[in-house]
């Protein structure tokens, strides 16, 4: 292969270049289509130029350098490397990241299909992110589960819209007394008039800390603080200033950018609790857009102590979505230089007869995150919460949840209600990456 934007492998430093690995499908060659997304996210444009130098295109070209077929021509893996100079990692940070190695390469006539499934970043990257303030150990720490490596609960006000400050924070005592860890806001609620963020923060952690008095724990309460920008901030100081021990972030509408901020800011001293509502819009198709490890890698840079990475069994757990979930939770909790590891969180649609499968699945260093598990039992919040750590207890001593149950009243009238038993789905998404 010939052209400024081939190398062969022996060309490309894993030091000086981000590498990233997408899955084509197109009517022309791999070769083609790689040399298209390098072209289209580097120098290039669609027609020869006199303005491109020769020392341009020497230290700035992204490389099309790896192949693999998967089938029939045209469909299959490329692998591209991005020369660090081209990114403006002070300045521009994630979002310049993303705008390079995730643009407008969706856009290109001639891809059929295209998904970025992983990008490495070397470390003279990594380097420039200070990471999470907490991480994983950080929220354990501030918990109490160091020692005892439990996953924690936790669980999302319900309904999701709709009630006062007053009973949201009736709702949360409930939940705490109950034993969740984490108690969050919904991520569209934020500051409606009918219950507006600084009431709601008030009156949460005053219950909160009547919690602590009366049982020792501390139970965390993530404040959706998701907005405009000028309005983010201020709910972030007003959220330090007040009381607040978390905060929470819809990272992908209000940006990366702006986790980073927030990551970044040292009187932000909480962590940033992270949800990825609207990721499905490019991460769920299995053959073109994002899958979640890039998120998640993204994410943990930037800032994030707990990311919602997806569950192995809820609603939302569609086989493809299992194996998104395991790796992104993986990505997140890996030695990654001097980057802190990232709290996963399992959340939609789990009651306690899916929390054996989870932990099986996902591991310990978890979030389990509930809220119709939990807000629908039988006797109300407060036993929801019982059933759903009496669940983990049973997991992690290795317990059947049947036999656990039989001591255990609230955990048996949620496995009466929900079932007892993890049902296989046999949904499927189809074809994977071109087999």
């Amino acid at each position: 292969m010939e052209g400024i934007f081939f190398s062969d492998v022996s060309g490309i430093d894993p030091e000086n270049h981000i590498i990233c690995t997408y899955y084509v499908e197109t009517d022309g060659s791999l070769e083609g289509a790689g040399e298209a997304i390098a072209a289209e996210e580097s120098i290039g444009t669609w027609t020869d130029i006199g303005t491109v130098t020769n020392d341009i295109q020497r230290r700035l070209a992204a490389k099309a350098f790896q192949f693999e077929e998967k089938g029939k021509k045209g469909v299959g893996l490329v692998k591209i490397a991005f020369p660090v100079e081209l990114f403006d990692l002070e300045n521009g940070g994630i979002p310049n990241i993303m705008s390079m190695i995730m643009g407008n390469l969706f856009g290109l006539t001639a891809l059929k299909n295209v998904r970025l499934l992983d990008a490495e970043f070397p470390q003279s990257v990594l380097a420039c992110f200070p990471g999470p303030k907490f991480g994983l150990e950080g929220v354990r720490e501030i918990v109490g589960t160091k020692k005892d490596r439990r996953p924690h609960l936790g669980t999302i006000i319900k309904p999701k819209v709709g009630l006062n400050p007053s009973q949201t924070a009736e709702v949360a005592y409930e939940a705490a007394v109950g034993g969740v860890d984490l108690i969050k806001d919904d991520e569209t609620l934020v500051s409606q008039s009918f219950c507006p963020l600084e009431e709601r923060l008030s009156k949460v952690m005053e219950k909160i800390d009547l919690v602590k008095e009366e049982t020792g724990r501390t139970v965390f309460y993530a404040l959706n603080i998701t907005g405009n920008l000028n309005r983010l901030l201020e709910f972030a100081d007003y959220a330090v200033e007040n009381g607040a021990n978390m905060i929470m972030l819809d990272i992908l509408l209000s940006g990366l950018g702006a986790l980073q901020h927030l990551a970044e800011d040292p009187s932000v001293k909480l962590p940033i609790h992270c949800h990825r509502t609207f990721h499905a819009a490019f991460t769920r198709n299995p053959l073109h857009g994002v899958h979640m490890r890039v998120i998640a890698k993204l994410t943990r840079l930037a800032g994030g102590d707990q990311l919602h990475s997806g569950t192995a069994a809820g609603k939302m757990g569609l086989p493809e979505e299992v194996v998104e979930a395991k790796e992104s939770g993986e990505v997140l909790l890996r030695e990654w230089g001097k980057i802190k590891p990232v709290m996963p969180v399992a959340s939609g649609g789990i009651h306690p007869a899916l929390v054996p499968k989870n932990i099986e699945l996902l591991g310990t260093d978890l979030v389990i995150n509930a809220g119709g598990g939990i807000h629908g039992h039988p006797d109300g919040t407060r036993a929801g919460a019982a059933a759903m750590r009496q669940a983990i207890d049973a997991t992690m001593i290795k317990i059947p949840l049947e036999k656990y149950a039989e001591t255990h009243p609230e955990l048996k009238k949620a496995l009466d209600r929900w079932g007892y038993k993890y049902a296989e789905k046999s949904e499927t998404l189809g074809r994977r990456y071109g087999e």
